[in-house]
């Protein structure tokens, strides 16, 4: 008989979660709060309590093919960031392909979910939900929690004297969700991240002046990279993260402040950040120097006090007449279906083996997907997350003891502050490449290049240098997708397609850049067997 699962959230991490219930076997119901799929990506005009709210404009800062599920490209025509809207037309392409729809109870709140008194033996929960005013109980054989760390907004009104004399209007990012009616007002925005640069830059384009204050600065990258190609398909190869791990400290801080200066001097525009030497999650966003270069936007430093117009500054300078103060200043996640002693949440932070399982459970049959913020894409990353899920509920994988979990998920936070810092904002960070390919190991479905440099050289040279994306989770191991070989050599061709809409003459350059990653591999080829000897 299947093992019954239940799946909290019809978001990203939900769906992909019933998927890889359904392709293990198992018997998922999900339980969505509101009427629809998507989470975070499906824009509602009006902020709904408990559930996360985007503004009308985003758009994805992660590619599509570095976004797209391992077993499911995105249409070619696709550009290559979405808008929101577009990135919720995959999910529903998706969820019908796949046929998920028939696993979700659409508005269906969870109420609680418990232990059941003989858990020890047989790792089962109790799971209440709230439907139509009607409450019901059922009985699971493991849970995933997909619920996202989004919705709870996160305002320290206490770090900000004089609020409360403030007269002019005040809310959290999470409430905006267009210019219109910020016409001619002078706008502060407190806090760098992703949403602060995008509303600042969305309301200079209309206001009198925003200003954007920031406490420790921050690197902002471009969409656009080499020869023009999205970022992330450029950043995350594993030729460069091999060089991020095997570099010397020092080397990389400064290869890091290269390549994050390139496209302009952060110091002179007042962005450089306080500790330029943490991996903070930099900012993409493509406006924000041309606003600052045409004075729509000021950058300033951390509000120190408020007056009833005014905002002061710690720098000691006062913008006057400050009509409106946006919130960026980022999300608390909790879980107030669950119980504290299953996963308890301090200083926003939760202590789970990998992001994953609480260590002290006598039963592997409980998870949180997507409870992360790797530097990439989420969308592969809680797939991965999912598939070694499944497999450990099903008992084809075996998590270690509770002392040696506890053990990583130190060492884990140590390893996280050296490289990303303590803030708040920083709980969840962590490399995308080697924490996809930690996960890769733990199913069996992470690509062995030693043995397709000979069997598959062409492809071997391709997973090295080329982007790493989620097909290569898919070349081997439980879940081989026969197409994988295939999206990974014509992912150029999905990349370039929705740009080449004007017809020119094909050139006929002679691939050099192949010729380069080609001597580059012998070189890789030739220091592991040089170490090999000297070892």
């Amino acid at each position: 008989m299947a093992k019954k699962v239940a799946v909290i959230g019809a978001g990203v991490s939900g769906l992909i979660s019933l998927k890889c219930c359904v392709d293990e076997g198992l018997e998922p119901t999900c339980f969505e709060r509101t009427e629809d799929i998507g989470g975070v990506w499906r824009f509602k005009e009006k902020v709904e309590d408990g559930r996360a709210s985007i503004y009308q404009s985003v758009v994805t800062n992660t590619s599509k093919e570095m976004s797209c599920f391992s077993d499911f490209p995105m249409p070619e025509d696709f550009p290559n960031f979405l808008h929101n809207s577009k990135l919720l037309e995959y999910f529903r392409i998706f969820a019908k392909k796949f046929d998920l729809l028939k696993y979700i109870q659409f508005q269906t709140t969870v109420l609680s979910v418990r232990k059941c008194p003989d858990f020890s033996s047989s790792g089962q929960w109790k799971v209440v939900t709230q439907s139509n005013g009607k409450e019901q109980s059922a009985v699971f054989d493991a849970v995933m929690v997909c619920t996202g760390h989004h919705f709870l907004p996160h305002i320290p009104l206490k770090s900000f004297p004089g609020i409360e004399r403030f007269k002019g209007q005040y809310f959290h990012s999470r409430q905006y969700k267009h210019p219109d009616g910020f016409e001619g007002k002078r706008i502060l925005v407190i806090g760098m991240g992703n949403s602060g640069s995008d509303i600042a830059v969305e309301l200079s384009k209309n206001a009198a002046q925003v200003f954007i204050s920031t406490r420790h600065g921050t690197w902002v990258m471009s969409r656009v990279s080499e020869d023009g190609y999205p970022w992330d398909s450029v950043f995350h190869t594993r030729f460069r993260s091999m060089l991020r791990n095997v570099l010397p400290r020092t080397v990389v801080k400064w290869m890091i402040e290269q390549q994050m200066n390139r496209w302009f001097n952060h110091e002179n525009y007042g962005l450089e950040p306080q500790n330029k030497y943490i991996m903070k999650e930099p900012v993409l966003n493509d406006d924000v120097p041309s606003r600052l270069l045409c004075g729509a936007i000021k950058v300033k430093s951390t509000v120190k006090e408020l007056t009833e117009t005014s905002a002061i500054f710690e720098d000691g300078t006062v913008e006057e007449n400050i009509d409106v103060i946006i919130f960026a200043t980022g999300y608390s996640f909790s879980f107030p279906f669950l119980e504290d002693s299953l996963v308890k949440v301090e200083n926003n932070m939760v202590s789970l083996y990998k992001y994953i399982f609480p260590a002290h459970l006598e039963k592997s049959t409980f998870a949180c997907i997507g409870l992360i913020q790797p530097l990439g894409s989420i969308f592969p990353t809680a797939e991965l997350q999912a598939r070694w899920v499944t497999r450990v509920f099903k008992g084809l994988c075996h998590l270690p003891s509770e002392r040696t979990m506890m053990m990583d998920i130190i060492k884990r936070n140590e390893k996280r502050i050296d490289l990303f810092g303590e803030s708040q904002s920083q709980t969840l960070q962590t490399n995308y490449v080697d924490y996809l390919d930690e996960l890769a190991l733990e199913i069996g479905a992470k690509p062995d290049f030693c043995s397709l440099l000979f069997k598959d050289p062409k492809l071997a040279v391709r997973l090295f240098f080329g982007p790493c994306n989620s097909y290569q989770y898919r070349l081997a191991g439980p879940g081989q997708w026969e197409g994988a070989r295939s999206a990974i050599f014509t992912q150029k061709q999905r990349i370039l397609k929705p740009l080449k809409t004007r017809v020119l003459k094909d050139s006929s350059n002679f691939p050099v850049s192949f010729l380069l990653k080609i001597l580059g591999l012998v070189a890789v080829v030739v220091a592991f067997f040089c170490q090999l000897q000297w070892s």
